[in-house]
């Protein structure tokens, strides 16, 4: 699972160009903060992640399937990750951090991940 990519993915670039060509900036996998977030926009005191329907289990999400083999490996694993998410994003939000998370699925259709980006920064 080394092999796995995990920064500079293709569904990050499509939520980081559309946030730039918007007129946001931000800053990318921060490590002083807890999780390494995707996207930092420190103006607007916000935190978007990009997470992959598969590895954070979207629910109802046709991408959030288990595999077939070593299912109980892959269902602790994925156990995990979905704890790990809350933990971050708790502890993010004790910082005062408003949290977001784009789904994989949601970058494949520019008019709703336009739709998702206006509403994070409606009140902002």
């Amino acid at each position: 699972m080394s092999q796995i990519k995990n920064c500079d993915t293709k569904k990050e670039k499509i939520v980081r160009s559309l946030l730039h060509h918007k007129g946001y900036r931000f800053r990318l996998y921060r490590k002083d903060l807890p999780g390494k977030p995707d996207i930092v926009l420190p103006k607007y005191k916000k935190i978007i992640f990009v997470h992959g329907c598969f590895w954070h289990r979207h629910e109802g999400c046709r991408y959030a399937y288990t595999p077939k083999s070593r299912i109980d490996f892959w269902e602790n694993k994925f156990k995990k990750n979905i704890q790990h998410d809350k933990e971050v994003q708790s502890v993010l939000s004790e910082l005062g951090w408003q949290v977001y998370i784009i789904w994989e699925c949601e970058t494949q259709k520019l008019d709703k991940l336009n739709k998702i980006i206006d509403s994070i920064f409606q009140h902002s």
